[in-house]
């Protein structure tokens, strides 16, 4: 898989920053489909490559080898529900593949571990080039928490996507419901807080909106009414028509 990846070339990005839970991957699917361009979930990315340190029992603040796993990822974005393509040739041995993984990418260990390695200097540099090489013709949505301010500055339009983290943790409390999980809010609640300000605070690429971006909050909004409004940013801004 690794010779078909997504190569640079010059393509018009969007991209969708904002905290976890937001509504940022529905967005960003939304509007890859409705564009027909290409999708970056790079979120997906860090949750990977912390499953796959964690499975090999590197440490997470050792950065020589968390920068050798992240260099031998090799994932395909597609938009829709659990649209992603890992060539196992990256992953450890013995890792799970399939359903059982994609599951595991959503999982709240997921989200923690993807956290804290994101504030490695050695993790993002090596995932930099990586993300950057899925920009190519018609055009890229790029869904993360830098995509404006670090990965594409100079991006045609830059989204910040919010909600209230009360908002957020009664959401992810219905997807782990939808599973079988029963979580206390409270503890989802603390969970989203804590990595919040992890991403707020942490030196490199800190989670702040992009100069010029679009803001949109989505609390107490539909899906759809949120696309509406991102649309109609696109089309003022002559890359949509419709």
């Amino acid at each position: 898989m690794r010779s078909s990846l997504p190569g640079p070339a010059v393509a018009p990005v969007v991209t969708v920053d904002g905290p976890s839970g937001a509504g940022k991957g529905l967005l960003s699917a939304t509007l890859a489909r409705r564009t027909g361009w290409h999708l970056l979930d790079s979120g997906a990315l860090y949750r990977l490559l912390g499953l796959c340190a964690a499975a090999e029992g590197v440490a997470l603040d050792d950065d020589t080898a968390l920068g050798a796993l992240a260099a031998r990822l090799a994932v395909r974005f597609v938009p829709g529900r659990d649209g992603i393509e890992i060539d196992p040739a990256g992953l450890p041995a013995g890792f799970p593949a399939g359903e059982p993984l994609l599951a595991e990418l959503r999982s709240e260990r997921a989200g923690r571990l993807a956290s804290e390695i994101a504030a490695r200097p050695a993790v993002r540099r090596a995932l930099l080039a990586l993300q950057r090489g899925y920009r190519r013709p018609p055009g890229l949505i790029a869904d993360g928490r830098d995509m404006g301010t670090v990965v594409f500055p100079e991006a045609a339009v830059k989204f910040f996507l919010t909600a209230s983290a009360e908002e957020r943790a009664r959401r992810r409390r219905r997807q782990l419901l939808g599973r079988g999980e029963n979580v206390k809010i409270s503890n989802l609640l603390r969970d989203i807080e804590s990595r919040d300000r992890r991403d707020r605070e942490r030196a490199l690429s800190p989670l702040v909106p992009a100069a010029g971006a679009v803001r949109i909050d989505s609390t107490g909004r539909t899906p759809p009414a949120v696309a509406a409004e991102a649309w109609a940013a696109l089309r003022a801004r002559g890359l949509v028509s419709g």
